[in-house]
């Protein structure tokens, strides 16, 4: 068995092992971390040879760190992250580049459509019927986007709402609620098979779907970093924040993953505040601690515009993952718009939660 795993910010880590009896045999680690001393690395291997494999990613980790000497440095990777690697071993985990990847980046759209057609895309990865996609948005119009189990009322405003022509809409996963306009952020979807994030915890796989694109940001100059437990930061705040829905595949089989990502480009801070009914200890989160300027991380930054900024996401995935051009088909699109009519611009989910 084979299992990678590449630590968000730092190294790959790749174990190979067999399973005899029920326990860990021939286990060798390997990647390109840092580790002294050298025999350190034996230490490692001789830590998990045995294990039970039904051992969880705690059990392994302890037993890797009370093998190690105290003088041992390990950089780039941790005693969790090989344990990791280890479970997704055990769980025949796949790897970003076991697949064709597919682009969606269409004319800009409706909010209620954007929510319908993260379900069906999603749907249709775990159905095995579409290759896993990335998925980036253009808005056609401002939108407030609460999450599955927020409060309507506590969230939004209606008066500001209505003053600014936003339209609300409640989305699949859960989190908080998001501002946006058509050209203040940058949003983006990932609808993967489960087998990719599969060795991974709840927590850890946000880390790892983020992490390229924190390769992206760094080629563009800046320094960001996952943040637990589903945000993006720089050395001048929060960035973006992410969410996420597990969806089963047909007849309970393996199913897929919808991780979708909301990043800050260049934010209204005075309408934000006026649409969302955001307490002063969330502020800070938000970027400002008063109305009356930008929150405009991304082109403060990059000094880019919006759509250049886009151009070289899309460009890294690329480079590291291949990419190909696609759209989304006639059924899909007819499945989603029959969503908007009968869930995502109903008021009886938008506010399932008064």
């Amino acid at each position: 068995m084979h299992g990678e795993y590449k630590v968000p910010g730092g190294k790959l880590v790749v174990v190979d092992l067999c399973v005899e009896e029920g326990r860990l045999k021939n286990v060798r680690v390997a990647g390109d971390f840092f580790l002294e001393p050298d025999e350190a690395i034996l230490q490692i291997d001789d830590a998990l040879e045995g294990a039970p494999a039904d051992t969880d990613t705690a059990g392994l980790t302890a037993r890797i760190n009370a093998a190690l000497p105290p003088s041992a440095v390990l950089f780039g990777f941790t005693g969790e992250s090989v344990a990791i690697a280890v479970r997704r071993a055990l769980a025949q985990a796949t790897d970003w580049s076991d697949y064709d990847w597919q682009l969606i980046h269409e004319a800009p759209q409706p909010p209620a459509l954007h929510m319908a057609l993260d379900e069906v895309i999603t749907t249709e990865v775990a159905a095995g019927r579409r290759p896993p996609t990335l998925r980036v948005w253009e808005w056609d119009a401002p939108a407030v986007i609460i999450g599955s189990f927020q409060s309507l009322r506590n969230e939004v405003d209606p008066d500001g709402v209505a003053r600014h022509g936003v339209t609300v809409v409640r989305r699949i996963s859960g989190g908080g609620a998001m501002f946006a306009e058509p050209q203040s952020t940058i949003t983006y979807s990932l609808a993967v098979p489960e087998a990719l994030v599969s060795g991974l915890s709840f927590a850890d796989s946000y880390a790892y779907l983020d992490d390229w694109v924190l390769t992206a940001l760094g080629d563009m100059g800046i320094k960001a970093w996952y943040q637990p437990l589903n945000d993006i930061a720089t050395e001048i705040g929060k960035v973006a924040g992410a969410a996420q829905k597990r969806m089963v595949g047909p007849g309970g089989g393996p199913g897929a993953v919808l991780h979708h990502v909301t990043m800050s480009y260049d934010i209204d801070a005075d309408k934000m505040l006026d649409v969302l009914r955001i307490g002063k200890e969330k502020l800070s989160d938000k970027g400002t601690r008063s109305a009356g300027k930008r929150v405009d991380p991304l082109r403060r930054q990059t000094g880019l515009p919006r759509e250049a900024v886009i151009e070289k996401m899309i460009d890294s995935f690329r480079s590291r993952y291949g990419l190909t051009r696609g759209q989304v088909t006639e059924g899909e699109m007819a499945r989603a718009r029959d969503l908007v009519r009968t869930k995502f611009e109903n008021a009886a989910w938008t506010a399932r939660i008064p």
